[in-house]
């Protein structure tokens, strides 16, 4: 299945609302959605024909293959488990455990699935991952709370970003702060909210902790006793920033890690249809493009394989200007103001409102396809953020500019 068909069924998934129902739904599916939001994850955000790559928070739960696809997830369960989850700890030790780390409070709607519970045969489950949750209140409102044990790859990509702060350019949020502790495990802390667009709405902090054994602690907390459909019920999550560190960094939860299957190694992939070069190569040749004489400073920057993206200020506001460079493109058709060149290659140019619905802002885009397939995709907006609203009347990039970059022949040495 393309990637992006992969993305829309993960989509698809992650949308549906959290609801607190069968312990085992709430393990593979509940608290997936409830990470979704403030998550770094890149994929793919198709508009039409214009393929975009951007970073959207489906989280851990597309990272670790949670809701549809496979991937490149480094957290893929075995056929069979390597060892006996004999005494490993169930659901209901799950939630003891839980609620024994909380502060002085009160805990209802509590939901847990470890590796110590039976499964179809009858005997315990060992899968890759243990959840839990409950609405905690501490005397001034109830607020959800969930957590999540996994095992993963510790040096794979996939792994190692779900401790690193997300693009503000794309993931909006209050504060982002990590940590390398003694032990050698990387911390995360992420105070943002359920809908970033939204801030008057629920507020979601997520703190990440990854070990170098492959241990993935993953907890995030609501000001509302769900994650969306409900109103909130205090002004801020119920625990501090404190307590939900504490909360994950507990040595208590790495012999629940120890029962769960750990990961496979996945066989090193082959490139696909629509795969592209580097991040670091796409990164450099766009930034190496960029119009000279116009000024133009690199703020934020990043990208995946096939893709990179930078903020650019002229001085008049910050611009996201973002690239996708792809081999194996021969069906995608631009759209907008359409041209052929001589050698066969399909231009289009387009003005059309930004993706992400900020106030007032555009995206122009570039859309170039050789006749071998070689996609050039470069969009700008007049905005330094997708989910924010317009910071300047256009992009720092003319529609013309876009094409040049698109068009000019050294992004044929990345195929």
């Amino acid at each position: 299945m393309p990637f992006e068909d992969r993305l829309g069924e993960a989509m698809r998934h992650t949308g549906d609302s959290f609801e607190l129902g069968d312990r085992r739904d709430l393990v593979e599916s509940g608290l997936v959605r409830g990470r979704r939001r403030l998550a770094r994850r890149r994929t793919a955000a198709v508009t039409g024909s214009v393929l975009a790559l951007a970073t959207v928070g489906l989280g851990s739960a597309y990272a670790a293959g949670f809701v549809g696809g496979g991937g490149d997830s480094s957290v893929a369960a075995p056929p069979k488990p390597t060892r006996q989850a004999d005494g490993a700890m169930s659901g209901e030790k799950m939630v003891a455990l839980f609620k024994s780390l909380l502060p002085p409070g009160t805990v209802t709607k509590e939901q847990g699935s470890g590796p110590g519970d039976p499964g179809a045969s009858g005997k315990p489950d060992v899968s890759s991952t243990a959840s839990v949750s409950g609405v905690f209140d501490d005397g001034n409102g109830p607020g959800l709370v969930a957590l999540g044990v996994s095992r993963v790859d510790p040096a794979a990509e996939s792994s190692r970003e779900q401790v690193a702060c997300p693009a503000k350019a794309f993931v909006d949020y209050d504060s982002c702060q990590t940590e390398q502790r003694a032990d050698g495990s990387r911390y995360m802390l992420l105070q943002g909210y359920e809908y970033p667009d939204r801030r008057e709405l629920t507020k979601d902090w997520r703190a990440v902790l990854l070990t170098p054994k492959g241990t993935l602690i993953d907890a995030s907390e609501w000001n509302a006793p769900a994650e969306k459909g409900v109103r909130i019920s205090r002004e801020t999550p119920p625990l501090t920033a404190g307590q939900l560190k504490a909360l994950v960094i507990s040595p208590k939860w790495l012999s629940v890690a120890d029962a769960l299957r750990a990961p496979e190694k996945p066989a090193k992939p082959e490139r696909s249809v629509g795969s592209g070069p580097s991040a670091e190569a796409v990164q450099k040749q766009l930034i190496a493009l960029l119009p000279a004489g116009r000024g133009l400073k690199v703020g934020e920057k990043g990208g995946q394989d096939g893709y990179a993206f930078a903020v650019l200020d002229d001085g008049k506001g910050k611009s996201l200007v973002q690239i996708n460079v792809q081999s194996g493109m021969s069906d995608a058709a631009p759209e907008g103001t359409t041209s052929t060149l001589p050698d066969g290659t399909v231009v289009g140019l387009a003005k059309k409102p930004g993706e992400k619905g900020g106030a007032g802002a555009v995206m122009w885009t570039a859309d170039t396809v050789r006749p071998d397939g070689f996609r050039v995709v470069v969009s700008a907006f007049n905005t330094g953020s997708q989910n924010e609203a317009a910071t300047r009347a256009e992009p720092a990039l003319t529609l013309g500019e876009l094409r040049t970059i698109a068009l000019d022949p050294r992004w044929l040495t990345l195929k």
